[in-house]
């Protein structure tokens, strides 16, 4: 029997609807949150990234505005951006597309972002609070994938968690959050020793490291939930996530689906936290 499908979309649409009507409220009382994503040099995912952005920005009544530089910016210039909306009363949240071009800190940039505003939650501040879980954003696609399990009702507690991949981004902020929400957790990665026998101990498998359907169906418990967030290219040049679906749906429990499972959360929690600073920097003035 194949797994269920945990379609993305759908719970993404629902969040939005609910978000529109908290927006809507807050343009009432005449406040209007507002994004600002900057985007360096022309890589065409990050631009369409982007475009997708301000796009739930337009759906939702957020203020939006988009800075795109050429890849020749230097890092003084984008810093000096960066203060400008840092203290920008329009603006509630910033976002910097990565990856940036050859020759900027991506560290530094990332740390120059007001921690208040940093609705991708990369910086140290916020980062340091979800490790000790008293967090004002949560990290978009890992806050997308909880969404994403609560909507399909998957009990996350007292679970066995397996996360692949240990990007600062993905695999360690979702480690802590399935933490966060009493599972057990282990990290898989490059290094690790017999990896498939690990993968079929897990409930909940979450596939973060970027290999076109790495994740294959003798590494799958049966009935597990498999979350997959790649976003590759296969042999065909098809969109193709780092789980093996057509074979893995044949033996798992839940699945989500490339495209249309973990994405369109990604974008629908970056507006979440674009509204909850919205609200916090008016509670404050």
């Amino acid at each position: 029997m194949a797994a269920v499908l945990i379609d993305g979309k759908a719970v993404s649409a629902s969040v939005r609807a609910q978000l529109k009507e908290e927006v809507q409220a807050l343009r009432e009382e005449g406040i209007t949150p507002g994004l600002a994503v900057i985007i360096v040099g022309d890589d065409d995912a990050s631009h369409r990234y982007v475009r997708n952005k301000k796009k739930g920005c337009e759906e939702l009544g957020i203020y939006s505005q988009v800075h795109m530089l050429p890849k020749e910016t230097r890092m003084e210039e984008l810093l000096s951006l960066i203060s400008t909306l840092n203290t920008d009363p329009l603006i509630d949240g910033i976002l910097v597309q990565l990856p940036l071009p050859k020759g900027l800190d991506e560290k530094r940039v990332i740390e120059a972002i007001d921690p208040g505003k940093d609705v991708d939650a990369f910086s140290e501040v916020n980062v340091g609070r979800i490790m000790i879980g008293n967090y004002t954003f949560l990290p978009c696609t890992p806050a997308g994938i909880i969404e994403l399990l609560r909507h399909a009702n998957v009990e996350i507690e007292g679970k066995e968690c397996v996360v692949i991949g240990r990007s600062n981004i993905v695999g360690k902020p979702m480690a802590m959050l399935l933490m966060h929400a009493n599972a057990t957790v282990t990290i898989c990665h490059s290094r690790t020793k017999n990896l498939s026998e690990v993968t079929r101990r897990a409930d909940i498998l979450v596939a973060a490291i970027g290999k076109p359907k790495f994740v294959t169906a003798d590494m799958v418990k049966p009935g597990a939930v498999v979350i997959d967030v790649g976003m590759n290219r296969d042999e065909n040049g098809r969109l193709c996530g780092d789980v093996d679906f057509e074979a893995v749906r044949e033996k798992a429990g839940a699945i989500t689906p490339v495209p249309g499972g973990v994405g369109p959360m990604t974008i629908t929690t970056l507006l979440k936290n674009t509204v909850t600073a919205a609200k916090l920097h008016h509670a404050s003035r």
